[in-house]
């Protein structure tokens, strides 16, 4: 069974059991600093876990493109994904554990046709903060799961909570037998030998977790998650998910344009190029901060490694092109976006050729001052600094170390770099610190105050302004707009006057839901239109600005204070951007 039909028999399945069909969200998240990317299907959903009332009801199902940054450096083994796509099904407070179990175990079992004697579930063994789940235990049992087949897990394999903080709650997760020999007698899904394969987790959302502790939610939700990729490798009885259709037609090209052999690195070329196809498509672009670092990172990793199998780098928009038309009909977006795809990918490319080129010139003075000392070996320490500093990738050190007839630590390097790494992934941690997008007090203030700079920006510069982009946190809002010359102090002073003026006239910020045509029709404003499902709420601020948008919001603009901008400069191309505070 090819992926597109497991997806599409998932959204029919659940469509069929009176669930809404909802788009993907885009992965870089909208107004949500707590993230890079969008890292689960429940990401853009929190508000309506917590109690917002969705346009599309209280059961949603959907496809979610997802990226998680962890585990990049793991790529080209034969399970790590960077961008992998989450299939999902909600419930916001209606059916819970009993209706979510049945609806599982007979997509599993009679839409896939998976043995129910191949599935295994777990469920969560209880502790002070929540009781054993023995209903989710009989539930399993009264659908058909064999005796024995039912496992007992604690909070670190039967608990899901985003970051630290946030809606959370026991779940049960099902594991695929894949037939390998068991590891020993022992051997149960909680076992890494690979005989069990989890597929799917259901989340039975009924807690909030902050620093107090844990509180009950105003509803009970069920939020699950199956990954696509994983799915499509089980049924199709493949080892790697990069021996499916997915990834195949790739991995087959590099096999035939390569002059040196290692499946690693045509793993890492196949995953890094689909994911940065995939990020550019949602909008990225490489930079050297946060979400453009991960991008640039994810295509110089997939040029260092077709340098290793000695393919001729101006083949990359000949890969672009064959993913395109292996990935369009899953992604559409991909073809209407080939051309701007191949530029990124090719400018980036070319930035990466020069800074080998400086990086060799650094290699050789280096090498010059070592036969001055009458040595024979490149530190580690050399070897770290070429690549921190100048992105030499070490490999290549290696190489050059090797035709100068000299030895090279790599022992000293890989302590050097595991350091770096440890670093790194503390500081990628500390975008999870605060859970998922904060809803409080003051991001509400700005993220309505967006809305008012936007409409104050169209009267003032013209309506050309468009929304593209924003970031808000507790201290500043962060918003990008189409515009091609820097604001002049007279401009800045107006666009701030006015925003103060509709601020200080008390208006009425009402929230209306209506189909998505309407709200074209009413020429509502809205930054990823497509994101949206036929059911769309807007929010009106008297008769300034009218923006579809999935809130939070304030009820009144009196309740934002005094708005001050506190710069402006380029983003990008034809794109400006405010900072903005609120007193």
């Amino acid at each position: 069974m090819k992926a597109i039909e497991i997806r599409n028999k998932y959204l029919n399945f659940f469509k069929n059991h009176g669930h809404s069909i909802i788009p993907s969200a885009p992965l870089i998240p909208e107004n949500d600093p707590s993230v890079l990317f969008t890292t689960a299907g429940m990401q853009p959903l929190v508000p309506y876990l917590l109690g917002e009332p969705h346009p599309e009801g209280k059961r949603l199902t959907d496809y979610q493109k997802c990226v998680r940054t962890n585990d990049i450096d793991e790529v080209g083994d034969n399970r790590h994904l960077t961008y992998f796509e989450m299939l999902g099904n909600w419930s916001l407070g209606d059916y819970f554990k009993e209706e979510s179990i049945k609806m599982s175990f007979e997509f599993l079992t009679k839409e896939l046709g998976i043995p129910v004697e191949k599935l295994s579930v777990t469920v969560f063994e209880g502790d002070k903060d929540c009781p054993r789940d023995e209903v989710a235990a009989k539930c399993w049992k009264d659908v058909g799961i064999l005796d024995g087949h039912i496992y007992y897990y604690g909070k670190d394999d039967n608990w899901w909570i985003a970051g630290e903080i946030g809606p959370c709650g026991p779940d049960t997760e099902m594991f695929y037998d894949t037939g390998k020999p068991a590891c020993s007698p022992n051997c149960q899904p909680s076992c890494g030998c690979g005989k069990y394969v989890e597929i799917w987790n259901n989340v039975f959302m009924e807690y909030y977790k902050d620093e107090k502790g844990y509180t009950k939610l105003k509803q009970q939700n069920v939020d699950t998650g199956l990954g696509l990729e994983r799915m499509t490798m089980l049924l199709q009885g493949k080892e790697t998910p990069f021996d499916t259709e997915i990834f195949k037609p790739v991995m087959d090209k590099l096999l035939e344009l390569q002059k040196a052999d290692s499946v690693e690195s045509r793993r890492i070329i196949a995953e890094h190029l689909r994911s940065s196809m995939m990020i550019i498509s949602d909008g990225g672009r490489p930079s050297n901060l946060d979400r453009g670092y991960v991008l640039r990172r994810l295509i110089r990793r997939m040029i260092r490694h077709m340098n290793k199998l000695q393919i001729d780098l101006e083949k990359i928009t000949e890969l672009i092109d064959l993913n395109v038309d292996t990935l369009k009909e899953l992604y559409p977006d991909l073809e209407k976006n080939r051309e701007l795809i191949k530029a990124v990918i090719v400018e980036e490319k070319n930035k990466f050729v020069k800074t080998l080129d400086k990086g060799e010139r650094e290699f050789n003075k280096e090498i010059e001052k070592i036969k001055a000392q009458g040595k024979t070996e490149i530190t580690g320490e050399i070897v770290f600094r070429l690549y921190d500093t100048y992105g030499f990738p070490p490999e290549v050190t290696k190489d050059l170390a090797i035709e100068n007839k000299m030895t090279i630590s790599m022992n000293e390097f890989n302590e050097l770099f595991k350091a770096h790494q440890e670093k790194s992934r503390a500081g990628a941690n500390q975008k999870f610190k605060g859970g998922l997008a904060s809803t409080g007090e003051m991001e509400t203030k700005y993220h309505t105050a967006t809305h008012l700079l936007n409409a104050a920006l169209k009267q003032v510069l013209g309506p050309h302004v468009h929304q593209r982009g924003s970031n808000i946190t507790e201290e500043r809002m962060r918003f990008d707009f189409s515009h091609d010359s820097k604001m002049t102090e007279e401009e800045k002073k107006q666009t701030e006057d006015l925003v103060n003026k509709w601020i200080s006239d008390a208006i009425p910020v009402e929230k209306l839901e209506m189909k998505k045509e309407e709200a074209i029709a009413m020429k509502a404003e809205a930054m990823f239109i497509e994101k949206y499902g036929d059911i769309v709420t807007v929010y009106k601020i008297g008769d300034i600005s009218l923006e579809l948008c999935g809130g939070p919001h304030v009820s009144n603009t009196s309740e934002l204070g005094h708005f001050k901008i506190k710069k402006e400069e380029s983003s990008s191309s034809g794109v400006r951007r405010i900072k903005a505070i609120l007193e």
